[in-house]
């Protein structure tokens, strides 16, 4: 049996074709994650845990889902909002499946590292609160309900709020825990018009309908799109027990076990339903029927037995005056509007959720472009550093004139290996800015070569420091090339020359002038800019993401 479990395994991670860090997270291999996670840093780490399988899951969404709470807790330390907030196929992120299968550890974890995380939802709008209200898990419901209170005013896209679910799906002390946090949701209805007493109808708990009956007692006269209240859908499913709830007059309890037979049905239940007497015996719904037509017409003449007892009356008996008893007039247009209000606040909540959503991503991929723009600077000014090396090396052996390497034919006052313009100030000057250049040049080559910097900030500093160090290479062996090119022109064309270096000044004070004007200026304008008008979100708090010119 143990075998076959192992295979089963296999089988499913094969289907889902899980990633070997998903496959960890599903086994519970806490040191084999810690160990993938040690190998990786910065983007690649993050890319590594934003992976998915065929079902959309990420890692971190397996460890929730499988209740491993302290890989949930070591996932959390590198995930970011975006990361957490990541939706399988299914609809759910992490946190809306811890909800689901109700492991109130891994919603805390959750919650400590990502609060705005409980206000995630699906694609019908179902939020996790919703979920876990459905699916009974009432601690779940507390905690959430504890954190946020609002998000029991959300509802999903049907219209029908955390309190239709648990209402219709029977959960008592859930239905209690909403009522007491936000008494008003009493009264919100779907996009059918319904309330959440004609989802309790529905089920078979009466005792939720007693809790929504004390919430507000007008409910029960509450007419949907179609014109039905809570007693037409009840006669509707044929729910006896809740029948008796809605029952009004003063006859004899015993009428109710004779007719109904209903041995379940405690004297508890009916004693708190009978005190209900705001029932109307008229209400007609738009299709002409009153809760004893539809009896009738269905053949349940034990419920037909019990309406006439109370007074209930058919629809042809009924005076059109009568109608308006339950148009709900006023009121019904109030509860309308608050629907709409609860709606309009729901959908702003998923913009606001969507575009910070969106502006992360945005963060995201604007510290990528920053990131490889550094790789690019590190990169180019490498190459850069290696070419100067490479001519200021080169020059000083190829100097006009060659070298006195005759050792039988040596002129007075040289020796063998001596340059011959050597003894020329332009050639001295040329060989002191040309030993700056090719040092300064090898000393960039080898931080770059020998330093790795992961950091994006120390990154920045460091290219800071060695920009400034190949602007001082470049104007060395410009001022090189210039002093040898008056050894080259000899006296008679110092003109010549002359012109050369007023040009070569004039290009090289022009292009770095003009380099530290805009520098200078795009930080000052940089620190003019504003913190309030910055985004909230702290990837893009740096006010630096918004400058026209990136320079170091």
């Amino acid at each position: 049996m143990k075998g076959h479990k192992k295979t089963m395994t296999k089988q499913t991670t094969a289907r889902r074709d899980d990633t070997p860090l998903l496959t960890a997270v599903r086994e519970g291999n806490t040191e084999l994650i810690l160990q993938m996670i040690g190998e990786y840093d910065g983007v690649e780490l993050k890319e590594l845990l934003a992976e998915q399988n065929q079902s959309g899951e990420t890692a971190l969404y397996v460890a929730a889902e499988s209740g491993h709470t302290d890989m949930v807790k070591i996932l959390m330390k590198h995930s970011d909002s975006v990361l957490a907030g990541t939706k399988a196929k299914n609809g759910f992120d992490a946190f809306h499946i811890a909800a689901k299968n109700g492991n109130l550890k891994i919603l805390d974890v959750l919650m400590e590292a990502n609060p705005e995380l409980s206000f995630t939802f699906d694609s019908s709008k179902t939020t996790a609160l919703h979920t876990a209200a459905s699916q009974g898990h009432g601690e779940i419901v507390c905690f959430l309900l504890d954190k946020g209170v609002d998000l029991a005013a959300i509802a999903r896209s049907n219209g029908k709020t955390a309190l239709h679910s648990a209402a219709r799906n029977g959960h008592t002390e859930i239905v209690k825990e909403l009522l007491g946090k936000k008494a008003g949701m009493v009264t919100r209805v779907d996009k059918k018009g319904q309330t959440a007493l004609h989802m309790a109808v529905k089920g078979q708990n009466a005792e939720i309908v007693d809790a929504l009956m004390k919430a507000n007692s007008s409910l029960i006269n509450a007419a949907d799109n179609k014109g039905n209240t809570p007693l037409h859908i009840a006669v509707r499913k044929n729910r006896a027990e809740v029948i008796n709830c809605f029952k009004v007059g003063t006859f004899h309890e015993s009428f109710i076990f004779q007719s109904w037979n209903l041995s379940s049905f405690s004297w508890q239940i009916v004693q708190t339903v009978l005190k209900y007497d705001e029932i109307s015996r008229v209400g007609v719904n738009k299709s002409g029927e009153t809760a004893l037509d539809i009896a009738e017409k269905t053949g349940l003449h034990e419920i037909v037995a019990l309406l006439q007892k109370i007074g209930m009356q058919n629809a042809r008996s009924i005076k059109p005056a009568a109608t308006t008893e339950t148009s709900g007039g006023s009121s019904r247009k109030l509860k309308e509007t608050v629907s709409e209000i609860g709606h309009e606040v729901h959908t702003q909540l998923e913009h606001t959720g969507r575009t910070r959503r969106e502006i992360q991503g945005i963060a995201k991929r604007v510290n990528k472009m920053h990131t490889e723009g550094l790789n690019n600077a590190i990169n180019s000014t490498t190459v850069v550093a290696i070419l100067i090396a490479t001519v200021a090396f080169a020059a000083i052996f190829n100097v006009p004139g060659q070298f006195t390497d005759d050792p039988n034919n040596v002129p007075p006052g040289y020796t063998v290996g001596e340059a011959r313009a050597a003894s020329r100030p332009e050639f001295l000057i040329f060989v002191v800015f040309d030993s700056f250049a090719l040092f300064i040049s090898l000393a960039v080559v080898v931080v770059q070569t020998s330093v790795v910097v992961i950091e994006r900030k120390a990154k920045k500093q460091m290219m800071a420091i060695i920009n400034k160090l190949m602007w001082m290479a470049c104007i060395m062996i410009s001022v090189a090339f210039l002093s040898l090119s008056f050894v080259v022109v000899g006296d008679k064309e110092k003109p010549l020359a002359i012109g050369v270096t007023a040009i070569g000044a004039l290009i090289m004070v022009s292009t770095l002038g003009t380099m530290c004007y805009w520098v200078v200026a795009n930080r000052i304008e940089g620190s003019k800019s504003s913190p309030a008008s910055m985004m909230s979100d702290p990837e893009l708090v740096d006010h630096k993401h918004n400058r026209k010119l990136y320079a170091v």
